[in-house]
């Protein structure tokens, strides 16, 4: 009977280890699934650089609609895009020069540069209630369909432009230095004209400096972002409306938005070693 009594103890002690190692090795993948899927909403989730980019883009888009609705360019879209876009961003003007002043005052010391942006994705969140990368995917689709419809080159010809187009001809334009000396005479540009220089100089700078924080084209960087600071708050000519137009050209030559994605992206990412153990669980 003793001997019964110990083997019945024994198997039972043995059932309850094998019950606490299947509760481990359970317990072990649920903190793996739970890691995959905090990293996956992780990637999912924009960081407030990211959505940044999001609302000067949809300024981009309701700047652009709503000039296009006040020259009459393509009016059969124009003021339903123009609405949309002019919701999400009711002041695009502002909020692009804002963004390229503080491109202008980031010297390495954030804590005031990131307030202000933290501000400015919050508004933006009051407004959409959104933050998730389906954000960024909506307005690239937006901004493809501009370009794609050329509403931008209808803008600016309606603005002028036959007299940057002039001055282009003539100037043998070097994408890669933008600002070369020019031997013709600047002209003077109407209101309209002037604003959009503006609009653009501070784009440009905007970009340039996120690309020298992350270390993209680091080899003109610094000397790009120095440039369109040098315009800002000085009375743009025909020549700098000349040279916006290269420097937003040079910007989609070089890929800086997507070399800007990519390396937001390395930065959200976990570490490899996280995600080889988290698909190793599945």
């Amino acid at each position: 009977m003793g001997g019964m009594r110990k083997w019945h103890l024994s198997t039972k002690v043995e059932v309850a280890r094998e019950e606490v190692s299947t509760a481990e090795q359970q317990l072990r993948e649920t903190e793996a699934d739970a890691k995959a899927l905090r990293s996956m909403t992780q990637r999912m989730i924009l960081s407030e650089e990211e959505m940044e980019e999001v609302v000067l883009k949809r300024c981009w888009l309701a700047r652009y609609w709503g000039l296009a609705v006040q020259h009459g360019i393509y009016l059969e879209v124009s003021m339903s895009k123009h609405q949309h876009w002019s919701a999400l961003a009711p002041l695009p003007l502002e909020v692009v020069i804002s963004a390229g002043q503080r491109a202008k005052e980031d010297n390495g010391n954030n804590g005031g540069i990131d307030n202000e942006r933290r501000k400015l994705v919050h508004d933006l969140s009051d407004i959409t209630g959104e933050g998730n990368i389906e954000s960024m995917l909506t307005v690239e689709k937006g901004l493809r369909e501009l370009a794609s419809l050329k509403v931008e080159d209808a803008v600016i010809a309606a603005m002028g432009q036959h007299r940057r187009q002039s001055l282009v001809r003539q100037s043998a334009p070097d994408y890669n230095s933008p600002g070369d000396p020019k031997f013709l005479e600047a002209l003077e540009l109407n209101s309209l004209e002037l604003e959009d220089v503006y609009f653009k100089q501070a784009w440009l700078a905007y970009f340039w400096r996120r690309a020298k924080n992350h270390g993209v084209e680091e080899d003109i960087a610094d000397e790009r972002l120095q440039f369109w600071l040098s315009l800002m708050g000085h009375t743009p000519t025909s020549h700098d409306a000349v040279d916006v137009e290269r420097g937003l050209l040079e910007l989609r030559k070089l890929g800086i938005e997507q070399q800007l994605w990519e390396a937001s992206r390395r930065e959200t990412d976990p570490p490899p070693s996280l995600n080889n153990h988290s698909e190793s669980s599945f």
